[in-house]
């Protein structure tokens, strides 16, 4: 099963992983240790809920003006 994961730096340090066809949420000190805390907290998901994954999201980027300062 492909999933999708998001990444994002945590302010304290390490990362905060995301799955967001199941919502599952964790964190980790590296890239790495964030990627396997996040398989092993979807995979209890799917467990509990089977068939718990939705669609497989789009994901695109988008740009916005930056701010003018006086």
């Amino acid at each position: 099963m492909h999933l999708t994961a998001v990444l994002t730096p945590a302010e304290e340090g390490g990362y905060i992983a995301l799955n967001p066809e199941t919502g599952t949420t964790t964190q980790g000190e590296s890239v790495e240790e964030a990627l396997v805390n996040l398989r092993e907290a979807t995979a209890l998901f799917l467990e509990e809920f089977p068939g718990g994954a939705g669609a497989q999201p789009l994901v695109t980027f988008f740009t916005i003006p930056e701010p003018s300062h006086a």
